[in-house]
Order: C-alpha cells, then structure tokens, then sequence
C-alpha cells in the first residue's frame, strides 16, 4: 500500500486532473454533436456560410452580427463539406479550449490548484456552456477570445513579451469581427486597467507603448481584413459602424424579445444554481476579506456580540477574517476582483440591453465561475462537487435528449417533427410552401435540392394547386385549408420555445420535472393520396 501510494498520487496530478476535465470537456462537447436539428438562427449562419462558399460573397449585416463566424465555418464547408455535424466542429472545439485558458490561468498562480481544478470542472459541465458550444452561433467563439484576451495580458504583465501583447491583439481583432457586444469587455478591462494605474498595482515593462500600438495594429488588421471582406467591400470600414450602432440602439428600444431585468438571473436558477450561489459567497467572502466599507463589517460583529479579534488570520475551515485587518492585495486578489467587476458589469449591462436571449448568459457566467471558485475551503469545495454533479445532469438533460424539451435555453428551437417532414419532402418530386415560415429548409435542401421547392410564401387559391400539381403543400396551419381534395392533411411543430404562461400556475412544479406545454409555429402538411376525396 505504502508504495502504491506514490504512484496514486503522480496519477492524480494536477496535471493530470487537467487532462482528465478537458476529456471530460470534449466528449461533452463532441458527442453527438448533430443529435439536434439546427436551430433557427444556426440554420441561417450556416445558409449564409454555404452562400459564401458558393457564390463567394458576403456583406456585412449587423442583424446577423460579425463575417468571422461565416469565413471559418465556410472553410469547414471547404474543407469537410457540408452539414450540421461540420458546422458545430468549430464552436464545439472554441467551447473545449476554454478550459486549457483555465489551466493558463493557475499555471501563472492567479488561481490555486483547488480553484482552478474546480473552474475548470465548472467550465466543462456547466449547461450553458455545453449547449451552446454545441450550437453555430458567435458567442461561443467569442467567449473565448475574451479569455484569451484575460489570459494573454496576464501572460503580458507576468513575462514582459510582446509576443502576448500579439496575441493579446489578435484576440481583440477576433472578437471585434463576431459580435457587437465585445466592446463592453473592452471597456471593462480598460476601466478595470485605469483603476489598477491608479492605484500603483500594475508595473508595466519600458517597451508598453511599442507593444500596445503594435498589439492594435494587429487587431485593426483583422478587423480590417474581415468586414472588407478582405479588400472586397472597403466602404463597410466606416458604414458598418453606424449600421450596427442605429440596428441595436433600434432593437434595444423595440424591445422586440423582451424580458425584465432578472431574466438572466431566472435562467441561472433554472440551469447554473451551484455557480450562482458559490459566486454570491465568493462576493460575500471577498468583502469579509478587504472590507472595502470600514466599520460594516466590525457593526455587523458588535450586532451579533462578537469582539472583533486584534490581529489578521483566516480560518482554516470557514475561510472567514477572523480579524478586521485587510488581506494584502497580491494577484491572485487582483484577479478575483477583476472577476467581481467583470461579472457584476456584464450582469448589469445585460439586465439593462432590451433584447433578452438565452445566449447571451454565458458571457456572464465565465466570470461568475471565477467569482464561485474564490476561497476554495474544504466546506465550500464539498459544495462545488456536489453542484458539478448537479450541473452533469442537468447538461445531459438540457443537451443530449434527443426530442423536444420545455426548456427556455432553447429559445426558438427547430423541432425534430421536422425529421418526419422532411423525409416526406425527400419522397416527393414538386414540394409547395405556401407559408411565411419555412426555415430551416432553405439549409437542408439547399443547392438543387431546392429545385423541387415552389415557394409561395402564403396559401394560394385552388387552380395554382392544380397547375403546380405538388406532391407536398406546406402552410402555416393558422392560414391554412381545411381540407385538400386528393391530400391527407397532418399537423407538425415547425420551431418551439418554452411557455412561461403555460407554466406560471405550477412554477415549482416544473422547476423539478421540467415539463409541460410547449409554445410553438405549426404547419400543416398536405401529401398526396389519391383515394383522400373529402374533409375529415
């Protein structure tokens, strides 16, 4: 036993439990990854992809965010062909690789073993994160050029390189060319960065400015490079700006998917509990430790009869001041607090934004997994366990069911009644669409597999049919026929989102089961049957 003993402990590494989460974390994120039909806006990144690929252009559309997400993924297409399962590759590997910028992290001791082990095992579970790295959308790509950009300056101020001011620079150009939203980390950092010159807590080296400007020169080059569609449309250099400044100021004061405040807290309690909990104590323990308002802390000691102790420690189990004294401020202290602004900012900022979209809570929760992991005790350490068994299940729920699920993580999700719709319209040889709402057909029957398509885009009277004479009539079934002559006529959910009204009278019911009625756009389907006469 006493020789196993070693060879047990080499094997549980650090290192080695790194490696073990990031399996973890790719599995999570690689398997089965074409489980799920495209959801409607990934069926449209990926139209856009194909129609770069192909015709070989692409214009900027703030509506639709930035060109990076439709070069790459048209590369893919190049270079794999093209299906759901190669357009979810890329944002299932940037989803995996935020945890080696963890491990980045604690290798430069801004996060112990404990908190970055824990991070790391947060990243890899969390429901969120999992789901929408499985998922063709800019967030996913742009998270992690925020964590890279966090960790290339860390590497910055630690090695005094310019090499990671690069790097630093092309992170910024990479998240500049996906969403609009990428300024407010910018001027997070920058505010956090003018706080920390402020104070006198950051020494840069002599060579800063040389590599600030060269780090922006980079990122104004990929910039550049990409909205030109690289050399091809100079004019957007300074359209796309204002485009994208007049769509979301309109969008914002539309309130066109609206939601109140607490909406991405709603979504955290329904999907990350152990994170947001752990975070608000990491909050809470962070201000015990600095007590940044003098005497709160000693009144709420006097209130509760404590005599506040004469010296500093902290205690060992609890983690809690035991003292009144302020905890040096070392990196790692640095870092948590960058954490706690970088969170409560892009929590507030979101609260505030009008369009509300599931999205968009993960570029919260990055920092609110920092926030969780401060002050790792061993009594908070039993807690994150627990939580990231918790999360496990929760992800396999919210990512690997293979039907339809009453979940608002997936927005407006197309539905897998889909599969049986399409594989009538792979049967029949002329195929009518007399309905506004028809993605994601366009994607899956993209190319000359459109050709059997006649769009409409609204119900036609009878003698278009007998002229068309198609296989297969689709229509909203709100503006519908009641019946057709020579067709059977069936009724499937073309996208479906969940319900709040439908579940408001048994909240806590569903908080557990998860289950209920679904809201959603339906179609009617019209296939031939020549014995079919009448209305039924």
């Amino acid at each position: 036993m006493s020789a196993a003993y070693p060879r047990l402990t080499r094997w549980f590494s650090v290192e080695n439990l790194f490696i073990l989460i990031f399996i973890l974390t790719f599995l999570l994120r690689f398997l089965f990854l074409d489980l799920k039909l495209f959801h409607h806006d990934e069926s449209i990144h990926a139209w856009f992809s194909y129609d770069l690929l192909t015709k070989g252009s692409y214009t900027y559309d703030p509506m639709y965010h930035g060109p990076f997400l439709y070069y790459v993924t048209a590369g893919m297409f190049y270079l794999f062909g093209q299906s759901d399962l190669v357009a979810r590759i890329l944002p299932a590997l940037f989803g995996a690789l935020l945890v080696p910028l963890v491990y980045a992290i604690y290798r430069l001791g801004y996060l112990d073993a404990r908190q970055g082990l824990v991070a790391a095992a947060f990243v890899a579970v969390s429901p969120d994160l999992v789901y929408f790295s499985r998922f063709l959308r800019h967030d996913i790509f742009q998270l992690f050029f925020t964590l890279l950009i966090v960790v290339a300056l860390l590497y910055y101020l630690e090695r005094k390189k310019l090499w990671f001011a690069l790097v630093a620079g092309l992170a910024v150009g990479g998240g500049m060319t996906l969403k609009e939203d990428m300024p407010l980390f910018l001027v997070i950092l920058i505010t956090f960065a003018i706080f920390l010159w402020w104070r006198r807590k950051i020494h840069l080296p002599p060579t800063w400015k040389r590599d600030l400007i060269l780090g922006l020169v980079v990122a104004g080059a990929i910039i550049v490079a990409f909205y030109s569609s690289f050399g091809g449309q100079w004019e957007i250099l300074y359209t796309g700006l204002i485009k994208a400044w007049n769509h979301w100021t309109a969008m914002h004061e539309a309130c066109r998917i609206c939601g109140p405040p607490y909406f991405y807290i709603l979504l955290l309690l329904l999907y990350e509990v152990p994170i947001f909990i752990l975070a608000i104590f990491g909050i809470m323990q962070f201000i015990d430790r600095h007590n940044p308002f003098p005497g709160w802390i000693e009144k709420i000691r006097e209130y509760r009869n404590r005599e506040p102790a004469k010296t500093f420690e902290i205690d060992e189990v609890t983690g809690k001041n035991a003292g009144h004294g302020n905890v040096p401020w070392d990196k790692k202290e640095l870092f948590f607090a960058f954490s706690i602004w970088w969170m409560v900012v892009t929590m507030a900022a979101y609260a505030y934004i009008g369009e509300k979209v599931p999205w968009l809570i993960i570029h919260q929760l990055l920092p609110m997994i920092f926030v969780a992991v401060y002050l790792m005790t061993p009594n908070k350490t039993i807690v994150a366990v627990i939580g990231i068994i918790f999360l496990l299940f929760m992800t396999w729920h919210v990512a690997f069911t293979p039907g339809d699920i009453n979940e608002p993580i997936v927005q407006v999700q197309n539905s897998e009644e889909l599969r049986e719709v399409m594989a009538q319209i792979d049967n029949s040889s002329v195929v009518m669409i007399a309905s506004k709402d028809y993605w994601p057909l366009p994607w899956y029957y993209r190319g000359d597999k459109w050709d059997k398509m006649k769009f409409y885009g609204q119900i036609v009277d009878q003698t278009t049919i007998e002229q068309v004479n198609p296989d297969m009539i689709i229509t909203h079934d709100l503006e519908s026929y009641p019946c057709l002559p020579g067709y059977d006529k069936a009724t499937y959910k073309l996208s479906y989102w969940f319900s709040i009204y439908d579940q408001e009278s048994r909240l806590p019911e569903y908080y557990f089961q998860r289950d209920g009625k679904l809201g959603s756009i339906n179609i009617d389907v019209f296939t031939r049957n020549a014995s079919a006469t009448g209305c039924y």
